[in-house]
């Protein structure tokens, strides 16, 4: 059986396609870019604030539009209908990262055909959590053998690099930025991201809410590593954020920056998308940290990593 599928979420749609369901997805999210091929399917969502926008000012957007009560996120249920989806899949983990499931659930309560539709609700928090929602996508679509298949693949992929990891000499500490202004610390599944890629996490522990951290708290720290990966940024807009580094982080004393090795990532394709590339994102994350033992991954992700020096300019990763 073909489904009608629709997509609100950009890891969700990178399960679907990864599940061999490219050609049943009928919409997608404002924000669904990968595959290259999702870029031309009808969009059922929409912001309330600017796109393109510095960290500090999309944060005091964001902060203005839920202190009115409002949605981050506008649904298009007139398109949503006329698209007519057996299938929804969406999430109910972040009212800020994507469009809520109160939202899609009242907008799929004004649809004619509202009870033919299943709406699939993923919420990780972890790890496992992913790997568990990709076999439940590939049942609701009604691919389980596929489900299975892609879990296995990443179950591999992660086993390689928690095996080549374990072997590096020195299990460097890591502080893994998600947000620059406020600063916010990777939580969820990053702290099992860094032991598994030979590393020991600072700040947070498996399936915290990403913390906002004051200077003053950042100063007690001395990463080995630091990861800067701005959740929905891509690489571009990352560089365009440099100048915040010496002012919201303690720059001048950690032995990261000394040591150049602060790393800049793809923060939109990689570490914040709870799907399929997230095992990507280790191996770009064990290339960071041990790069002689990585040279595999530090050549294959060269394109999304980008090192900061001590004086703040940019060089390539490879």
């Amino acid at each position: 059986m073909a489904y009608r599928i629709v997509s609100l979420l950009p890891s969700a749609t990178e399960i679907v396609c990864a599940l061999g369901a490219r050609a049943e997805l009928v919409g997608v999210s404002h924000e669904c870019d990968h595959p290259d091929d999702v870029s031309g399917l009808p969009v059922l969502t929409r912001a309330k604030f600017r796109k393109g926008s510095s960290s500090a000012a999309i944060d005091q957007a964001v902060r203005d539009v839920v202190g009115e009560a409002l949605a981050v996120y506008d649904v298009d249920t007139e398109r949503l209908g006329a698209l007519a989806p057996d299938v929804i899949v969406t999430q109910d983990l972040c009212d800020v990262c994507a469009v809520s499931i109160h939202d899609v659930r009242a907008a799929v309560a004004r649809l004619a055909h509202r009870d033919a539709i299943e709406v699939v609700s993923l919420s990780p928090t972890g790890l496992e959590d992913i790997l568990a929602d990709i076999e439940r996508t590939g049942v609701a679509l009604g691919r389980a053998a596929d489900g299975t298949r892609v879990v296995a693949d990443a179950r591999q992929r992660i086993e390689e690099v928690r095996r080549r990891a374990h072997a590096a000499a020195t299990r460097p500490s890591v502080l893994s930025i998600e947000w620059l202004e406020p600063v916010m610390i990777g939580g969820m599944w990053m702290p099992e991201l860094i032991t598994l890629a030979g590393g020991t996490p600072l700040v947070t522990q498996p399936r915290d809410h990403a913390p906002t951290l004051p200077l003053a708290e950042l100063e007690k720290l001395d990463p080995d590593v630091v990861l800067i990966k701005p959740c929905g940024f891509p690489l571009d807009e990352s560089l365009r954020e440099l100048e915040v580094l010496s002012r919201v982080l303690p720059w001048s004393r950690w032995k990261a920056v000394a040591n150049d090795n602060v790393f800049l990532a793809d923060g939109n394709a990689y570490f914040n998308r709870s799907g399929p590339r997230l095992v990507e994102s280790l191996e770009i994350l064990a290339a960071c940290l041990h790069p002689d033992e990585f040279t595999d991954h530090h050549e294959r992700y060269a394109h999304a990593v980008r090192r900061v020096r001590a004086d703040l300019a940019v060089e390539p990763w490879a």
